[in-house]
Order: C-alpha cells, then sequence, then structure tokens
C-alpha cells in the first residue's frame, strides 16, 4: 500500500521536533509495510528524514506518482484545500485527521492572546474571524461531497463534538465515516521509564513548543513558580513571553525544541511535570510524560479529564484559584502514589496500530 500524508511542516534535521506527531504514525506505518511519502507545504526541497522521504508541491505536480490513499493531518484552506479540489481524482480514498485549529472557531475556543501580542488586536480578530466564517463554510460544503470516499479521525471525543459544534455537518452524515483515535506517543515513551534513582535538580517542567500561546499558560507557570519560592522550576520552550515577563529567581529557562532523547534527559531531572493548559485537543507531550511514568499535574477542564482519568499519578489543578496555591502538596500527594506500573492506554498498539487496520481495511475497498 502506499500513501501520501499532506502536512503543513514536518520534521527536518535542523528542526526535528517539528510536528513529531505526525512523524511518529509514519515511522509506524513504513514499520508495518505501508510505503509512506509525505508531502510537506513548508519545504522548498526534497529530502528524507529518518527514511521518510519528503517531498515538496512543486515534486509532486511534475511527477504525481499513483498513491492508493491520500492522508490529511491539520488539513487548512491555503495548502490542504487547494491541493485535494485539485488533485483529488488522483486518490481512490482520502484520510482527514483533525488535531484543532483547522475546524474551529479560534477566537471563541481559543483563550485570548497576552497583552503583549494584542498590538492591532480588534483588526486580527476581525480578520480571523472573517476567515474562520470562510474556513468552516467552505468545509461545510466541501467535506459531504467527498464523503463517499473519505474518512474522519478526530484525536478526542472533545475534538468530535467541536467539530460537529463549528462545522455544523448533521452527525448522521458521518455516523458510519469517523472514528475517534487518540495520537500514539512516540516509540521512546514506551520503551523507557522515568528514572527514580537520578538525583533531581528540578522540583517542576513544563515543555511546550510555542510559549507565546496563551494556551499554554506558561504565565500560570510563571505564576506559580512565585508563589512556591521553595519549589525550582524548568521551563524550556521558544517565544518571546519572558522578553515580555521576568523571569522568577526559582526558574530556569531553555529556549529550544527538544528531541525525543533530549526530552527523557530533561524528565529524569525533574520530579513533576507541570503542563496547564487553557485548550487542548489532547495534548500529547503531556500524554507522553504520563506514560513515560512522571508524575503530572495538568488543568482541571474537561479534556483534561478524558485524556487522563484513570492515571493514578495525574493531579488537576484549577487554572485560576491554585496560582496562589503551595504546588509542594499536590506533588506530595503524586509522589506518595506507589504504584509505578507503566499505562499503556496511549502505546501505539492502541493508538496507531488502530490508523493502520484503518488505512488497510480503506485500501481493499
Amino acid at each position: 500500500m502506499r500513501i501520501l500524508v499532506l502536512t503543513t511542516a514536518y520534521p527536518t534535521p535542523e528542526n526535528p521536533g517539528m510536528l513529531m506527531y505526525v512523524h511518529t504514525r509514519n515511522l509506524y506505518y513504513a514499520k508495518e509495510g505501508i510505503d509512506v511519502t509525505v508531502l510537506n507545504f513548508s519545504s522548498e526541497q526534497n529530502y528524507e528524514f529518518q527514511r521518510i522521504p519528503v517531498i515538496t508541491y512543486k515534486t509532486y505536480i511534475q511527477n504525481p506518482h499513483e498513491y492508493d490513499i491520500l492522508v490529511s493531518h491539520a488539513p487548512n484552506l491555503r495548502f490542504h484545500y487547494n491541493f485535494i479540489q485539485q488533485f483529488e481524482k488522483n486518490f481512490p480514498r482520502i484520510v482527514f485527521f483533525f488535531h484543532g485549529h483547522e475546524v474551529l472557531k479560534i477566537n471563541k475556543v481559543y483563550s485570548k492572546p497576552y497583552s503583549y501580542l494584542k498590538k492591532t488586536s480588534i483588526i486580527k480578530r476581525v480578520i480571523q474571524d472573517m476567515y474562520d466564517d470562510y474556513k468552516l463554510f467552505t468545509w461545510r460544503k466541501y467535506l459531504p461531497k467527498l464523503l463517499h470516499k473519505s474518512f474522519l479521525v478526530f484525536v478526542s471525543n472533545w475534538m468530535y463534538e467541536e467539530f460537529l459544534k463549528w462545522v455544523k455537518i448533521p452527525k448522521e452524515l458521518i455516523c458510519n465515516k469517523y472514528s475517534i483515535t487518540y495520537n500514539g506517543v512516540g516509540e521512546i515513551f514506551e520503551k523507557k521509564s522515568y528514572d527514580n534513582s537520578i538525583e533531581k535538580e528540578f522540583d517542576f517542567i513544563t515543555i511546550r513548543p510555542n510559549l507565546d500561546g496563551s494556551k499554554y499558560a506558561i504565565d500560570i507557570v510563571r505564576d506559580l513558580a512565585i508563589a512556591n519560592p521553595d519549589r525550582k522550576f524548568l521551563v524550556i520552550g521558544r517565544g518571546d513571553f519572558f522578553n515580555h515577563y521576568s523571569i522568577p529567581e526559582n526558574m530556569a529557562r531553555i529556549e529550544k525544541i527538544l528531541n525525543h532523547d533530549e526530552i527523557i534527559q530533561y524528565l529524569n531531572k525533574s520530579r513533576c511535570a507541570l503542563m496547564p493548559t487553557r485548550t487542548d485537543a489532547q495534548g500529547l507531550m503531556a500524554c507522553e510524560m504520563v506514560t513515560f511514568g512522571i508524575p503530572l499535574i495538568t488543568s482541571d477542564i474537561p479534556v483534561c479529564h478524558e485524556i487522563f482519568d484513570g492515571f493514578p499519578s495525574v493531579g488537576y489543578i484549577d487554572n485560576v484559584t491554585l496560582t496562589e496555591s503551595d504546588l509542594g502538596i499536590a506533588i506530595d500527594n503524586l509522589i506518595s502514589n506507589k504504584n509505578v506500573d507503566k499505562i499503556d492506554t496511549y502505546f501505539s498498539e492502541y493508538t496507531m496500530k488502530k490508523e493502520f487496520d484503518l488505512l488497510n481495511s480503506l485500501s481493499i475497498v
């Protein structure tokens, strides 16, 4: 079976952490015998990343090979929609993966941006609303035309419900055309486990790709650090947040996007992961942390309960009231839980295996 995977970005040797949730899937598919090619709309040259071939849009146009299935991750209008409109006849089957923003009304669902990003915010909000209205209208009209040969995958029930709410395609129209399949964690988080014997440099570790996104709640992490001066915090990720807000004395910061091996190293140096969020479809990084075995504190919002209820090593905080509380009680309660059995909820055999089976079933229909 040959599949072409559409993605707006993809890992490169220079930026190996970019959209790893897509790459992790592709590695699993390839290991199971699927011939995977990625079309990275952001790339200007062909390359290979960990044995996965990556091509440009121009390359596909010049040489449109035959594929059994087209897989579209987080489809947007500028790239995915235009490509599918132009070339959908080349593909017997299409699978759409919905991860978040692509089918949401951004200003209604996402938290308000930080104040330093609010310049011309009224204009930006109006433009965003106009774009979202057009985006949702377009998918509402176009997706039903493809349902005869398409399948929709949502990374959580929350994502599915939001899709119905905003895209407004009747539920009965897709009742046999969708699944809820959580993102699978990277293989290293399955195979390796949190090492309590390593000396801990930090009480709390927070890893985010974009510190400027208010949904990632770095302001809450900073407030908690200020409120708990006897605890040591580590924040890893890129962004301008700390150019506008001071870094507390008990907080270390690393401005970098980590690969999986580096993430493991820093997790083992920390007592607990602190990953508050205001909006999330699943929170794959947090899933990888808790699968690895480090205790995790996240936010008391519905999607987090959907994803983490049943994990004894996960605690919840209120995004509003706990910023003035001592995190010591929460972390000590989690660490005192002696249940160290590895939980396999987000192992590939329950996530990516489900997707592999779906692709196989579609390829023989």
